[in-house]
This record gives structure tokens, sequence and C-alpha cells, in this order.
């Protein structure tokens, strides 16, 4: 049985030079790794919202980013934007090496960097890997797909839109992808202000259904829309929602439905954020 996989939508950057980690710090949501360790983390719009998520990992002499492939030129574009006069060098090594998944302790071969992946370890780990070793796995993006949908994990590009998202609504500040101690980078008033005011009003969640869910969907609870099912695997879906609309709605009696579907919304297992009493028991495994 294949537990390790190559995904052909991922791609390399490196961002090396002797500025590199304070360009870094003062750019990105997150804490910087140290060597050998990763974060997931994002660079946002100045008004807060995500322009491009991505994992950053710490090396001895520098940093790879594994970010969505279709993302890279865009992203190289626009970190050299910000780069002025900065020693920092940024490259392109999408040629170079590709993004291996694996299920958790596993050892891959030929990695110049492995990791477990920092949002969950239910996700196993990732590992950059020179592009002519990497070229003898299967793509795995379906399997690496059905896991992250389980999860009700959302994927820029797919559950939210680049630049019309903020990272309480995807789930960031949940998983350490948001460093509300560490100084400004862009984006950040905007961003601490929702986390210290706890203003944040859109969220992840698990959607479960008795029949096939379809992606597109409006959710609803007897009034306008409260989000919109994205990301679907069967029964199982992904969504983001106004959990305020959505236990104002169930709690007058309405029925939660996407489309004309019932379903029920459940809590990730990767978020501690309030659950509304309205809906029911919080975790996933209770709405399965």
């Amino acid at each position: 049985m294949h537990t390790q996989y190559r995904l052909s939508d991922r791609a390399v950057v490196e961002i090396t030079g002797d500025e590199a980690t304070h360009f870094l710090d003062r750019l990105v949501t997150s804490a910087i790794p140290a060597p050998g360790a990763a974060t997931f983390s994002a660079l946002l719009t100045p008004q807060g919202k995500i322009l491009f998520d991505f994992f950053l990992v710490a090396k001895e002499s520098g940093y790879w980013l594994d970010v969505p492939a279709d993302l890279v030129a865009d992203f190289i574009k626009r970190m050299t934007f910000y780069k002025l006069r900065a020693a920092v060098e940024i490259a392109d090594r999408s040629d170079d090496f590709a993004i291996v998944i694996s299920n958790a302790g596993e050892a891959i071969g030929a990695a110049v960097s492995t990791f477990d992946d920092p949002r969950t370890p239910e996700l196993g780990q990732r590992a950059i890997v020179p592009a002519a070793d990497a070229a003898k796995f299967d793509d795995g993006r379906s399997t690496y797909t059905a896991r992250r949908i389980a999860l009700a994990l959302p994927e820029g590009g797919v559950d939210f839109a680049y630049g019309d998202a903020f990272p309480h609504d995807v789930g960031l500040d949940q998983v350490a992808a948001v460093a509300f101690d560490k100084g400004c980078f862009v984006g950040q008033e905007v961003v601490s202000r929702m986390q210290h005011r706890g203003s944040a009003r859109r969220r992840p969640v698990a959607v479960r259904a008795e029949a096939s869910l379809v992606a597109g969907a409006d959710l609803s609870a007897g009034g306008p829309p409260i989000g919109t099912v994205t990301s679907v695997e069967g029964k199982t879906g992904v969504a983001i929602v106004r959990l305020d609309r959505a236990a104002k709605g169930v709690g007058e009696g309405n029925i939660l439905c996407a489309g004309e579907t019932p379903v029920r919304l459940a809590r990730p297992s990767w978020v501690t954020y309030d659950w509304p009493e309205a809906l029911g028991h919080p975790d996933t495994e209770a709405a399965a």
C-alpha cells in the first residue's frame, strides 16, 4: 500500500541571504522557525487579508517555502517588491525540488528537509525532495485532498479566495500561523484587532449530511446564506460559516441546509474556537 506521494500542485521557493530572517519576519504572519523546524504562515494585504499561504521551513542557510504551484510567479513578484535593497535572494526551485507527503514517522528517502505538518499531526509529514527522486512517487493530490476534507481544513483557492479572507476566517490563528506577540508584519494591525476584540465571526467548519453533498451549495438556516460548501468528499464537506447566523437560525427552529440537503455542522479537531450551544456538540466525530 502506497503511503508516500508527490504533490504536483505544490512548488518550492528558496530564500537566502544575510538578511533573510529579518526580511521574512517583517512580512509574514508567523514566528520565524529555528533551523530544522517548520511553520505554516501567510503573507497578507495591508488590509489583513490573505494573499498567499505557505509552509515556511528553516534550514541552516536560509528558508524553504512550500507554496501553491500556480502562485509561484506572483508570490516571487510580491516578495521581490518588498525586497528593496535587502541582502536577500529569492529563487524559484520548482525545477529542482518537489513536495512529498507521507504518514507520520516514515522516512522519506533523499529528502533535503522533512517536517511534520505544523497544522495538525493527522496530516502526517511533508518533505522537500530533489525532483528526480520525487518523480518515482505517484501524484497524491486526491489522497491528500480526501484527508484534508475529512479534517475540514480549508485550502486557499478552493475553500476561500486569495485576497478575500482574513486569517481568522480560515483558522490560521488556530494553528500557530499568526504570531500575535511579535512585531509588525504586513496587515498586522487589522488581524491583531480582530484577535483582541474577539470579533472574528466567520470560521471553518465540518459539514456532514445523510446524502451526498454538492460543492458550491449555499448553507442557510431559514434566512440569507451563512456560508458555502466548498470542498466535498461524499457526505462530508468544508465550509467557512458565519457561526453567529447559523446559531441564530437553528435557535429559532430552522433546519440547517446545504441547498436542499439537511446538514449538521461540527468544529474541526484541530481548532479550539468557541462553539455556539445552539449548534449542538462541537466535535467532528459527534456529527459523523
